[in-house]
């Protein structure tokens, strides 16, 4: 007997009721059910005690939830990590170079709509180029992260901010400006430096910005309590991370920080009037080509359960974070991590904070499926020009989008499916002859699903 799925429109109106039922307020969890579920989730994703480990922080208004770490601050003398140890934060550090700019606009320093010349005199077409698009990357300067070759050596260099703005002023740009969205680090180099014109100092000594201890790594100088940083290819041991002057990364990505002190950063921006209201609303509000990434100035701000939630991650040599904050309910994540491979900190954050919320996501249990009825689902799935191969390897169904690595799909129905360690399921369709033609993905597990579109059998398949 063949089993049918329902209709896509039936499918999603299904699941959109079983939606509201689940998103209906329940009562908030307490530390204690906070700090089960995030044990729970740190053995879902493999975190063991013996290798580069995980800080995480959960809070809600003025109470820590859950304030915990799990793995090694140094596998080399195997000292355990704790929740006071300090990271590099990598591009969190945007947010916060954003932040200091946007208060310099308050106190009438600057002007959003000011182009970068006024600044950066001799900056190629600095004229076209205004501050808010430095902000939203938008501004369509060469990143110098993308140059080929430049994470090798290049990077090592110890560079002031003229030096590094010479690395990338006169590429040819990616795009006229204001014209389109691409992530750009350059562009928080130039934050940086109009910082640095405005005040005559360093943009990390600007007074009043960063909350103890948020740290600019000197190179002459050393960080108390800052852990080792490592690095893993495919499956080869942990290896420590690849070596990178930390002059370079500047405004873009330079900060060191820990978990008290990202969660009070939080607070200061979002909740204690940092900035002017009408500051702060253009910064958490997408604008012109940014709103189709939902890039505010150096915050990402997206959905979450039906939630607005306000977030930016960032990675760099050997480190890995993640910093939310849901407004509705005050709720700030941070997640820390020395290593810059393994579990996926955004999907872990995001449980987190809808655990935190009263609105989890649903988890089914897994079933089994022989390969032979996983084979029925392999081919091209297309949504507009985007493309996914579903195939079978290792024993599994595996996704697949074009130029990424392709990710394990747990089975949880007949014609169900959950990506390894997410939220995100998938339901196949078929046709009343059998026939699959598409599936429906469901960011959220339930909810609201994009239809994707069978289009074509795997290459090589036989007709």
């Amino acid at each position: 007997m063949t089993l049918i799925l329902p209709s896509p429109r039936v499918l999603t109106t299904g699941l959109a009721m079983l939606a509201a039922f689940a998103l209906q307020a329940q009562p908030l969890p307490d530390a204690e059910a906070m700090g089960l579920f995030t044990a729970e989730l740190l053995d879902r994703q493999h975190v063991d005690t013996g290798g580069p480990g995980i800080a995480i922080l959960v809070a809600r208004g003025d109470q820590v939830l859950v304030k915990t770490a799990r793995g090694l601050a140094s596998l080399e003398l195997g000292v355990p990590l704790s929740t006071e140890h300090r990271f590099r934060i990598g591009s969190v550090t945007k947010q916060i170079a954003a932040a200091t700019l946007l208060r310099l606009v308050d106190e009438g320093r600057a002007r959003l709509e000011d182009p970068l010349a006024q600044y950066l005199p001799d900056f190629p077409n600095g004229r076209a180029i205004t501050l808010a698009m430095l902000l939203n990357h938008t501004s369509g300067v060469k990143s110098y992260t993308d140059i080929e070759g430049y994470m090798g050596n290049p990077v090592r260099r110890d560079l002031d901010t003229p030096e590094l703005i010479r690395v990338f002023k006169d590429l040819k740009v990616d795009f006229p400006p204001g014209s389109a969205w691409a992530y750009n680090n350059s562009a928080y180099v130039l934050v940086g430096a109009v910082i640095e014109a405005i005040t005559g100092k360093p943009w990390w000594q600007t007074p009043g910005t960063f909350p103890t201890p948020l740290f600019y790594p000197d190179s002459k100088h050393l960080v108390p309590g800052h852990v080792c940083g490592y690095t893993r290819e495919a499956q080869n041991p942990w290896a420590p991370a690849g070596l990178i002057s930390m002059t370079q990364p500047q405004a873009a990505g330079a900060l060191v920080g820990d978990l008290l002190s990202l969660w009070r950063w939080n607070q200061l921006l979002h909740e204690q009037s940092f900035l002017k209201p009408e500051t702060y609303r253009r910064m958490t509000t997408p604008e012109g080509p940014a709103v189709a990434s939902k890039y505010g100035f150096g915050l990402v701000i997206d959905t979450l359960r039906g939630e607005r939630i306000v977030s930016h991650s960032g990675r760099i040599h050997g480190f890995h974070s993640q910093l939310q904050y849901l407004p509705a309910k005050r709720i700030s994540v941070v997640l820390l991590r020395n290593a810059d491979s393994g579990p996926n900190l955004g999907s872990i954050g995001r449980q987190l904070g809808a655990f935190a919320a009263g609105k989890p996501f649903p988890r089914p249990a897994a079933v089994t499926r022989e390969i032979a009825q996983l084979k029925a689902f392999e081919g091209v799935y297309s949504r507009g020009k985007d493309l996914t191969t579903l195939r079978v390897g290792h024993n599994a169904l595996t996704s697949q989008k074009s130029g990424e690595s392709p990710l394990v799909l747990t089975p949880v129905g007949a014609l169900h499916f959950i990506f390894h360690d997410t939220s995100v399921q998938i339901g196949l369709l078929r046709n009343p002859a059998g026939v699959v033609t598409g599936f429906q993905q469901f960011p959220e597990g339930d909810g609201e699903g994009v239809l994707w579109n069978r289009s074509a059998d795997l290459p090589g398949t036989p007709p």
